[in-house]
């Protein structure tokens, strides 16, 4: 489940705590959480509704200032689910980003996280050397020169995001300062960066 960085910004504020998606399978569970940028969500509820009996009160607690504005948001197809969730806990990627200070043991366990990441085809290196090269760096740029389809791209680099080496930015992507200090660990070691 995604939200748009305008949301994220007002669930990190707890004034949205609920949504509405059409789904033809829920992708969480009650009970469940949500790691996001706004940090961990708790998911308390879902539960099916008809658009009608949506009450003004749920439409403002999405975020919506009125229903229409909230049914343009939603898919076409699937059925509607009202999903009630809070803030449980900071995002753990967070810490995680910001730890520079990496020994071996900790390079080791990157490059094989890394190597999982390519075992269906090689691009975390190429991905990483791109986005070191200039913050900012956009999927669609990134996909085009990688040959990779552009949505896909960016669920890879979102495992990247989990291993705390990249950080989203409002366009396109930067090397966290782990991402920063691990690049600089293998270029040191004479690996290459270059796909």
């Amino acid at each position: 489940m995604l939200f748009k960085a305008k949301v994220l910004e007002r669930i990190g504020r707890g004034e949205v705590t609920l949504a509405f998606r059409r789904w033809a399978k829920p992708t969480v569970r009650a009970g469940g959480t949500l790691l996001t940028a706004a940090g961990v969500l708790a998911i308390d509820s879902i539960e099916k509704v008809d658009l009608g009996a949506i009450p003004a009160g749920d439409v403002q607690a999405a975020g919506y200032a009125s229903r229409e504005d909230l049914v343009r948001d939603l898919r076409p197809d699937g059925e509607l689910c009202r999903i009630a969730f809070h803030v449980a806990g900071k995002d753990p990627r967070e810490n995680l980003r910001e730890n520079d200070t990496l020994d071996g043991g900790d390079i080791a366990a990157v490059t094989e996280a890394l190597a999982r990441l390519d075992r269906t085809g090689a691009w975390t290196n190429a991905a990483l050397s791109m986005i070191a090269e200039q913050d900012g760096r956009t999927a669609a740029e990134m996909a085009e020169r990688l040959g990779i389809e552009k949505l896909t791209l960016k669920r890879k680099i979102r495992q990247l995001k989990a291993l705390g080496l990249t950080e989203s930015l409002t366009v396109g992507y930067r090397l966290s300062p782990r991402g920063h200090a691990f690049v600089t660990a293998v270029v040191r070691n004479r690996e290459s960066f270059r796909a």
